[in-house]
């Protein structure tokens, strides 16, 4: 019988949360594949709010997405199979390779983890017996030892692939020192023995100051710095709403960082031609969907949680949500609902994406509790509504069910401000609970699913939803501004709203932007790092 090749396996884990675990993993991906290794990777157990739908159907988290492309090959839920989405503060959505299973509180998530492993297993047992490399990424910090029982995150993962593991630490928040060898003596000695070096990430300034500190660290420890990371301008998307992009006044993108593609004497100004501020709603989720906009030369794109910093955009753009009535509370609890509304009467755009979408109807109602750890099943449940922005003639009513599914459809019969993008093809996703209704429930053909306006039916093959009336649009489709020709004609939309001739700028594709971007980063940890190291701790 012929054995099935196993991969070799390197492990990257963390002192916290946004360490800089993923980028280092989709870093490793693109070195090892510049190499010719077959390399794949693998995170056991996401929490996060940014999801991708697979060819076959399947969600799963999007850092894997993101280090799969760096690696040169398609994602598959192998690389992630349990995602946690979370709903509550104390509960999240569990999704098993690919699938929703259920709502749980986090107890009763961790009273049934350890049911998983075989789940983890089979999954990377599969990944490994069709590439030569396997970059597995942890989760938080292998120092919650609150949770070390039936870890399959952490070190539980590193023993079940006997993977070497590197410790990656954040010296941008400070302590940097503490964080590494407090981690390390708060493991066991069997796992202080499988961490082969240390990495400190995000350094800004003179490296040659911190070897003093690090020559301590390694005598201390007795483990190798394998290198210092400096802090990196790359447009690589991250995982979790932790990323800095999401500060409100943080602009950001590469507005005139590609300064040839803006005319000498406009780019001269030092102001972005188009502002688009996209609401940071407290749950937001795949706020991935406006990178290719952020990385226009000409636009800033920005995150607004006050009213105060909503300022004057030329577009406004209400995000996706794993909790859209609560979020749509918060938006008019926070003042932020009435800004909107007199900037949409005052003639600025607004576009809605999945939670979003929703959110510009009329009425969003809950009577499963699918945004919820309640459903239906339980007696006392009496639902939950909210009255939408309702800028758009439809209503939003939640069910079970969830909807994953993968699309490519042009557009037609957009109206208004957005006429301009019929033709255009769209290629994303659908993650949402429910299904929207133009004004109320038509009457309609079991199937068919209302388009836009002027109730146009399109059946469940093509059941993408995207809808416009006047200056305002509302999308399900994650991905929306991703394809070149319809991004390009929706910016040239708007330098002719505001007098600019858009054949003076030269927008980018954005298929070549993300492999600029993956072999940037390549380039900066082959620049910072032992590869040698890391390749013998691999190939042991």
């Amino acid at each position: 019988m012929e054995q099935k090749r196993k991969a070799k396996a390197i492990m990257i884990q963390g002192t916290m949360s946004n360490a800089g675990k993923s980028l280092i993993a989709v870093g490793l991906c693109r070195i090892l594949r510049q190499e010719g290794y077959r390399v794949a990777p693998f995170k056991s157990q996401n929490m996060a709010l940014n999801s991708f739908i697979t060819d076959e159907g399947l969600e799963m988290g999007r850092a894997q997405v993101v280090q799969a492309e760096a690696a040169g090959i398609k994602p598959s839920v192998l690389m992630n199979p349990i995602l946690l989405k979370p709903t509550t503060d104390v509960g999240s959505q569990v999704i098993i390779n690919g699938k929703v299973k259920s709502n749980m509180t986090a107890r009763e998530y961790y009273k049934h983890k350890k049911e998983l492993i075989p789940v983890v297993k089979e999954a990377y047992d599969k990944l490994a017996s069709e590439y030569d490399v396997i970059v597995i990424e942890g989760a938080g910090s292998p120092a919650e030892i609150n949770l070390r029982e039936d870890d399959i995150v952490n070190m539980g993962m590193a023993e079940l692939a006997d993977a070497p593991v590197i410790l990656v630490g954040d010296i941008d928040r400070g302590g940097v020192f503490a964080q590494l060898y407090g981690t390390i003596a708060l493991l066991t000695e069997p796992e202080q023995e499988r961490i082969q070096g240390l990495i400190i990430n995000k350094f800004r300034g003179d490296k040659t100051i911190l070897d003093p500190g690090l020559d301590i660290l390694k005598e201390r420890t007795g483990k190798d710095v394998l290198g210092v990371v400096p802090y990196m301008d790359i447009a690589i998307d991250d995982e979790d709403s932790l990323s800095e992009r999401l500060d409100a006044r943080r602009y950001i993108g590469t507005t005139y960082k590609n300064k040839g593609s803006i005319p000498d004497d406009l780019a001269g100004s030092g102001k972005a031609f188009i502002d688009i501020a996209v609401i940071r709603l407290p749950r937001i989720s795949n706020f991935t969907d406006f990178t290719a906009l952020s990385i226009e030369p000409g636009v800033s794109l920005r995150y607004v949680s006050d009213v105060r910093d909503l300022g004057k955009p030329d577009v406004i753009i209400i995000p996706g949500t794993k909790s859209t009535i609560r979020d749509m509370e918060w938006l008019r609890a926070t003042g932020l609902e009435a800004k909107i509304m007199q900037k949409h009467h005052a003639g600025t755009l607004i576009i809605g994406v999945c939670g979003g979408y929703q959110m510009l109807g009329d009425r969003i109602s809950d009577n499963v509790g699918a945004e919820t750890l309640i459903t239906s099943h339980y007696a006392g449940y009496q639902g939950t509504e909210a009255q939408g922005l309702g800028f758009l003639p439809m209503v939003t009513e939640f069910s079970e069910e969830k909807i994953l599914d993968r699309v490519t459809f042009e557009l037609q019969g957009l109206s208004g401000e957005f006429k301009t993008l019929n033709g255009k093809k769209v290629t994303g996703y659908e993650i949402h609970m429910g299904e929207t209704y133009i004004n109320s429930h038509p009457s309609r053909t079991p199937g068919e699913m209302v388009r836009n306006e002027t109730e146009e039916k399109i059946t469940e093959e093509n059941k993408c939803i995207c809808t416009s009336r006047d200056n305002v649009l509302g999308t399900y489709i994650h991905g929306f501004f991703d394809e070149d020709d319809l991004r390009k004609a929706f910016l040239d939309m708007l330098y002719k709203r505001k007098g600019i001739d858009p054949d003076n700028i030269t927008e980018l594709r954005y298929e070549d932007f993300k492999e600029e971007q993956y072999d940037k980063l390549a380039a900066v940890l082959r620049d910072s790092l032992d590869m040698e190291k890391i390749k013998k701790m691999i190939f042991r």
